[in-house]
């Protein structure tokens, strides 16, 4: 028998979002009860899961492998609070294990490798790592009448895509800090930027052009995946629609700051996000409805 109760692994998830994710709380805070406490465990799991490969040098795969363990064992066999509310949710909502399997294989790129040759190679980092994170959630969600789940599939894996590579593009600098480049080596070629240029932070005009480019491709990801939203029940839809777009201001904010993204990082204050709320919800609204 576990040593903690349910509610208690519930209240670990939640304090860990209000902690270390204020985007995805406001945006999890417009779903109905039930979805939004089962969104905030799958949120727990991914992560945990993503903190185990923080450190590459202290994380072993062999460490992996145990969790992957752990993640499948009876909430009964654990005392790990994150897990127990997992095995919950996913047990009541009925998600497919190979999603939860393959975000533990992009975690486990992080300890594997630092550089990406082609977007090819890291669209499936950015789809194991965050895309799954999608498709997870489509099965709390629901999909509207009439929509099937591998109708709304593509636009799940391309919102995931664009929210990781925003990810990656505001924290250039950080990753070059600690040796990692997630720019494809063909893109940095393309512009001209050499991987020292990168590690050391050189700000010219190569490296705003790429960093455009990225811009540009990622835009172009997140328009091709807000039909999509429209796919998901209507009680789901601002929360994503929220999640999607306020994340989607960061690539705007690093344009502001002139593609600075060594020395300063792109993020949107409280009361920014929170004015861009009416426009998500109009935009939302014009969703075809169920």
């Amino acid at each position: 028998m576990t040593a903690i109760t349910l509610a208690e692994a519930y209240q670990v998830t939640e304090s860990m979002i209000r902690a270390h994710s204020r985007s995805f709380f406001l945006a999890t805070s417009f779903l109905p009860m039930r979805e939004r406490v089962a969104i905030r465990a799958m949120y727990g799991f991914c992560r945990a899961t993503d903190d185990l490969v923080d450190d590459p040098a202290a994380c072993k795969p062999e460490s992996l492998a145990l969790w992957r363990a752990k993640v499948l064992a009876p909430p009964s066999d654990t005392e790990h609070a994150v897990l127990v509310a997992w095995a919950d949710t996913r047990a009541q909502y009925a998600v497919p294990r190979i999603y939860g399997d393959e975000l533990i294989e992009g975690c486990e790129m992080d300890l594997m490798k630092s550089r990406y040759d082609t977007f090819a190679e890291l669209e499936r980092y950015c789809y194991c790592v965050a895309s799954t994170v999608g498709l997870m959630s489509m099965h709390i969600f629901g999909v509207t009448t009439g929509v099937d789940y591998e109708d709304a599939r593509p636009f799940a894996i391309k919102l995931g895509v664009a929210l990781q590579l925003t990810n990656i593009l505001r924290d250039v600098g950080e990753d070059a800090q600690r040796g990692r480049i997630y720019l494809p080596r063909e893109d940095m070629a393309r512009f001209k930027v050499s991987e020292s240029d990168v590690l050391q932070g050189c700000l010219d005009d190569r490296m705003r052009a790429l960093l455009r480019f990225e811009i540009e491709r990622t835009q172009q990801l997140y328009a091709e995946a807000w039909p999509g939203i429209g796919f998901l029940a209507k009680k789901a839809r601002f929360s994503v629609a929220v999640a999607s777009e306020v994340y989607r201001g960061i690539l705007g904010k690093i344009t502001q700051n002139q593609y600075n993204v060594f020395t300063q990082r792109a993020y949107l204050s409280k009361s920014e996000k929170l004015r861009r709320l009416p426009g998500i919800w109009f935009r939302t609204s014009r969703l075809p409805s169920d």
